[in-house]
């Protein structure tokens, strides 16, 4: 039976598929963006359609990139997987899973898999020495080839 209320976008878990501690969640995100796909449409007509207007037919579908915020800790698992990307290219590609989870985070809810991601972009944190009450955040973003969506069966 569906849910009458929506769940709340504050309990996630990211896995990267990495050879450190597979099949478990790294590094302790506080944002996740950016999950989408787009379908291009192309329009058509045939001279000869007795109405004036046009067919639309789905095209190419493109992937947005995902941006991935995280306070910066004593982890080096992101960078060992951004310096395999620049070593070898293709080889480096994983596959990504951002698993929603209840309100309790007693059991998954649906799933979003990136295929074939990798790193594309880091941004490290703004370092202010005026005060002692910001986080220092950094930014990941990652492109992948293809987006699946899993509904986990309650």
């Amino acid at each position: 039976m569906a849910r009458d209320t929506p769940y709340g976008a504050y309990n996630f878990m990211v896995d990267f598929g990495g050879p450190e501690a597979p099949g478990s969640a790294q590094g302790g995100f506080s944002d996740v963006s950016g999950l989408g796909t787009e379908i291009t449409v192309a329009e058509y007509r045939n001279g000869s359609d007795p109405e004036n207007h046009v067919v639309k037919i789905p095209g190419m579908h493109k992937n947005n990139d995902v941006t991935l915020k995280r306070g910066v800790i004593n982890s080096d698992d992101l960078w060992s997987w951004i310096d395999q990307v620049r070593r070898t290219g293709p080889e480096a590609k994983r596959n990504v899973v951002i698993t929603m989870q209840d309100e309790g985070h007693a059991r998954d809810v649906q799933k979003w898999i990136l295929i074939n991601a990798f790193p594309m972009k880091y941004t490290g944190p703004t370092l202010a020495a005026k005060g002692g009450t910001d986080v220092a955040m950094e930014e990941w973003v990652l492109a992948y080839e293809t987006l699946q969506f899993e509904q986990v069966e309650t």
